[in-house]
């Protein structure tokens, strides 16, 4: 499958810095999209059930490093890797990559950041692949632009985290988008009101200091530590040279 490969535009730059967000046309080809659908399906359908997690809203299945060829394409995209450089501002890794699926009649999240300033994973740069059209009626993640420079959390700083914040967006976009995010700006999924499930591809990068969410050295598998590059060995810890 061929990669869109180009750096992450200037005006993506620019909105990321300023709202804390940003939507991006995804590294992979629109006329080969359904192939990533078809892989992701099967990726979950075929995981181990300790690597699934299935809550009241969501179904989560860990670790995408090791689920194919197919995923590489998304945490070595050299726009999100630009983006992680901009945010964290140092040497940084990968700490997740995970399937999550939105549960028909999942209510809204509520505003949260993912990671403390106290913790040795911040600064976090999050981005979400849309395995399916991100809709306002099926579960779109909402932001308050420009939270990424408030010091204060959402729970200390709401009563209400779950209802419509003043000034919110949300990340919009068909199959295949990639939203790129500040993880310290404020954000959770809307309320899936549709009748399927709103399926999407998640990760996060982390300074390489910090403690990873999950140990994809110790999970590495022969066949995928034998199709890395040096770029993926790197970002996965894995005789890593920085990022």
């Amino acid at each position: 499958m061929a990669m869109i490969t180009e750096d992450l535009p200037t005006n993506a730059a620019d909105v990321l810095a300023r709202d804390g967000f940003a939507v991006l046309p995804g590294p992979y080809p629109s006329a080969e999209f359904p192939r990533v659908q078809e892989a992701y399906d099967d990726a979950c359908a075929q995981a181990n059930r300790d690597d699934v997690r299935i809550g009241r809203a969501s179904t989560r299945v860990t670790d995408f490093v090791n689920r194919g060829p197919m995923f590489d394409v998304i945490y070595t995209w050299p726009p999100a890797l630009e983006a992680a450089r901009r945010v964290i501002k140092a040497p940084f890794r990968l700490s997740a990559l995970h399937a999550r699926t939105l549960h028909s009649g999942a209510p809204a999240h509520e505003l949260h950041v993912d990671v403390p300033r106290t913790s040795d994973a911040w600064p976090m740069l999050g981005f979400i692949l849309m395995v399916d059209e991100f809709r306002a009626d099926n579960g779109a993640t909402r932001f308050v632009p420009g939270s990424q420079r408030r010091t204060e959390l959402p729970e200390n700083a709401l009563t209400d985290r779950i209802s419509p914040y003043s000034g919110e967006t949300l990340a919009c976009g068909p199959a295949g988008s990639v939203i790129l995010f500040d993880a310290s700006t404020w954000h959770g999924h809307t309320a899936n009101r549709s009748e399927a499930g709103r399926r999407s591809l998640q990760g996060t990068f982390i300074p390489r200091t910090g403690r990873p969410a999950t140990d994809f050295a110790a999970r590495m598998q022969p066949e995928t530590c034998a199709r890395l590059t040096d770029v993926a060995r790197g970002l996965l810890g894995i005789d890593a040279r920085p990022a």
